[in-house]
Parts: C-alpha cells; structure tokens; sequence
C-alpha cells in the first residue's frame, strides 16, 4: 500500500446551501468555511468567492489578485482586495494571519504550486484549495483513445492557449500535502455534473470519477 492510500478517508462535513450563480467548488468552499472568521483569497478573481463568503458566512475577507481586470473587478463589488503574485508575495504575510488561506482553482496555474501551497499553510489556520483533477476517467480516455489533450467542464482551455502550468491528479495532490506535513482535514471531490462523491470511497476511486478536489488541509 502506497503512503497516498494509508492516508484517512476523505470526509465531507458541512451544511450545504444553494447560490445559483455561484461555481459548484465556491458553494463548496463557502460550506466548509467556519462563520466569523478571517479570510485571505489568493488568486480571488472578480472577488466572487469573497462576496459569497461575506453573504453567507459573515468572514472577513481580504483577496489578493494578480490581473488588474480581476482587481478592477473586486473593487467594484466593494471587495478588500490587492494587486500582487501568489508565487512571489505570500512571504510578506507573517505566519497564522488568517484562520483561512484559500486557492480555488489557481494551484496548477502557479510557477511553484509547492512553495504556494506551503506559504498557504504557514499564512494560514488551515488552507482551502480546490483543482481540476487531471486523473479523471475521462483525461485519460482523451489521451488513451483520441492521443489528445483532453477539453473537460473544469479543464476547459486548448493545450496552446491553457493558464495552468502544473497538471495534478487527486493522488499528486494527497502526496504532496504529505511532503508538507500537512493533515486533510476534510475533502470532497465532484464529478463532472458538479456532484458529491460517495464520502467514504478511497481516494483510488474518487482519482478515477472525481473532476474536481475541494481540500481542507492544516499543519499537523
């Protein structure tokens, strides 16, 4: 048995709730989120997370954004947000700022997801991040039967003009926050309709069905 499989069962704890405008990993994240508490968006884009934070949760949030759209974008919805780099500007936040660090979709467009994910737990109470898993059913049937780079709902640009950089499966994921000294806390993963997988199937299965990973990590 490999360390990824000695790892625990994911869990899905949480009370759902329903935003229809919101991405199916946002609802997510808002879920697993502790009301009242401070949180840090990294790589918030046009600030949905946050505001769906604030309505839902009552959190105070904060974003940092690297494109000036997405800035532009926060500001307009009223949202504390900053211009800067995930990959080069977490080292000025000292350690445990925030009871949440998150990164929803953003960890396999960074130059050093590694180093990231560390700052994110280091910044952080706990780190939130959800990704496209590149180990679904049907990223490998597009490699295995069409010899091509797949186009998936969570993996939906072209290989020539795609943002992400580091492409990870479920199980690269697990192992890495075991490289960090990382605990999973809790964790869910969707299918390609945005739909919870069974919480207490190994985390074989859900790299094999699973679309999306939504992980709520801390430090042990």
């Amino acid at each position: 048995m490999s360390a990824v499989d000695s790892l625990p069962v994911p869990t899905t704890p949480g009370v759902a709730f329903e935003d229809a405008g919101a991405r199916v990993d946002l609802r997510i994240i808002a879920e697993l989120v502790e009301p009242g508490t401070r949180v840090l968006d990294i790589g918030c884009g046009d600030g949905s997370l946050m505001e769906l934070l604030q309505a839902r949760r009552g959190v105070d949030a904060r974003g940092i954004e690297l494109s000036q759209p997405g800035v532009n974008a926060c500001v307009r919805r009223g949202l504390s947000v900053i211009q800067g780099d995930a990959d080069r500007d977490l080292v000025h936040y000292p350690d445990a700022a925030f009871d949440y660090a998150i990164l929803s979709q953003t960890i396999q467009a960074t130059d050093n997801p590694k180093l990231v994910l560390g700052e994110l737990l280091r910044i952080g109470r706990r780190a939130v991040v959800s990704f496209p898993n590149f180990g679904h059913w049907s990223v490998r049937s597009s490699l295995f039967f069409k010899g091509r780079m797949p186009v998936t709902k969570s993996l939906s640009y072209s290989w020539y003009d795609t943002p992400n950089i580091h492409f990870c499966t479920i199980r690269d994921f697990v192992e890495l926050t075991r490289e960090l000294g990382a605990e999973v806390e809790s964790a869910v993963a969707l299918n390609s309709a945005g739909e919870r997988i069974g919480m207490r199937l190994p985390w074989a299965v859900w790299n094999l069905l699973g679309a999306q990973g939504v992980f709520v990590l801390r430090r042990r």
